[in-house]
């Protein structure tokens, strides 16, 4: 199994900064967009459309589609053309989809929250799940995620949830805490990893705290900061990406890490989610209003839906997927975080966009990473 990397995620200065150009604008959920597109009727939209006239652009992270996908999409759906443009970020994606005129992008992947806030603006087709008959692989727990029950304005990719990632021959004491993380032990003083993604760094702390992951409550953001940096002068370091490597070379012996990030194929390192529970994130695909190949882009997503395609990501980058009949193909090895259930990611609590109260967790990530 290979692991790609790859930053999933945003960097924390400029997090709140693209949901909150997307929330600005935001008068709730509209049939027409800002680029005066419109969402596509049911008999607007033709199951049997002649897709060798339309072609299809997507965004997408670096490496979280097999390559060959447009030649093997150009083959099965006979569409005209397919290109992939690709965004290091989701505030990259915010940036090109949320630009006055059309993006030309007709099919994005973005996180959960991302997805919510693109909907509020308007700009997201709804979804005609009548034109993506494979919608019924998926998990009946993937159609209740709280930012979008129903999959109506998005389809689930992958998901996972975040714990705390160390190493089993150097901790001296059974890991089941955030606090492990927080205040750690002598054993693990300035060995300890976090992350800087502003909701990410935020989450220990508030679930320490039994507080929401998605709370705007200005106190309780306060106690976390509070917490957070009373916990600075014990870390080895803010980490969004090498954790990993840190732990396999002992550097550092417990990190904050996704579940699919966390290389417990290595012997000694295991993941656990602490007891105060965690969060569910999702990573989406969505189909833009302005987009002139509609057919083709929910035909996309369909295909995509196929277990045989689905499987890739599991198997590829370590995500698990939202889809049963994929999983069903995937070889779990014993102990692998891809055997974790959907039941008990669900568990976890989903991280939503909060409009312009994210421009706290901008301010709380700014003001804790930049403290001495």
């Amino acid at each position: 199994m290979s692991r790609i990397r790859f930053t999933r995620r945003l960097p924390a200065a400029v997090a709140a900064a693209g949901l909150a150009l997307a929330v600005a604008a935001c008068g709730g959920e509209s049939s027409t967009s800002p680029q005066g597109t419109t969402a596509a009727t049911a008999d607007q939209l033709k199951p049997n459309a002649d897709l060798s006239q339309q072609t299809l652009q997507v965004t997408v992270w670096d490496g979280y589609t097999p390559k060959e996908l447009p030649e093997k999409v150009k083959e099965k759906l006979k569409v005209k053309d397919m290109k992939i443009g690709l965004h290091a970020t989701n505030e990259e994606a915010m940036t090109k989809l949320t630009a006055p005129g059309d993006s030309g992008v007709d099919v994005a992947f973005v996180s959960g929250q991302y997805a919510q806030a693109l909907n509020e603006q308007g700009l997201l087709e709804p979804i005609h799940a009548e034109l993506i008959p494979n919608l019924a692989n998926l998990y009946p727990e993937a159609t209740q995620l709280s930012y979008d029950k129903g999959n109506k304005y998005s389809v689930p990719y992958t998901w996972g949830t975040t714990g705390i990632c160390y190493r089993t021959d150097l901790a001296k004491t059974p890991v089941t805490s955030w606090n492990d993380l927080l205040k750690p032990p002598a054993w693990a003083d300035k060995k300890v990893t976090m992350m800087t993604t502003e909701r990410w760094l935020a989450l220990p702390a508030l679930k320490s705290l039994g507080y929401s992951v998605n709370t705007d409550k200005d106190d309780e953001i306060a106690k976390a900061k509070e917490l957070l940096l009373s916990a600075k002068p014990h870390l080895l370091g803010y980490d969004d990406t090498t954790f990993g490597d840190k732990l396999k070379s002992g550097e550092a012996v417990m990190v904050e890490a996704w579940d699919g990030w966390c290389p417990t194929s290595e012997k000694n390192i295991k993941f656990v989610v602490p007891k105060e529970g965690s969060d569910l994130w999702v990573d989406t695909m969505v189909i833009m209003k302005t987009s002139k190949n509609k057919e083709a882009a929910h035909a996309l997503i369909n295909y995509i839906l196929d277990p045989e395609i689905h499987s890739w990501a599991a198997a590829n980058i370590n995500y698990k997927v939202p889809n049963k009949a994929a999983m069903d193909k995937v070889q779990v090895p014993a102990g692998s975080l891809l055997g974790i259930k959907p039941a008990e990611l669900l568990n976890g609590e989903a991280i939503i966009d909060l409009g312009q109260a994210s421009t706290k967790y901008t301010r709380l990530s700014t003001e804790v990473t930049a403290q001495s």
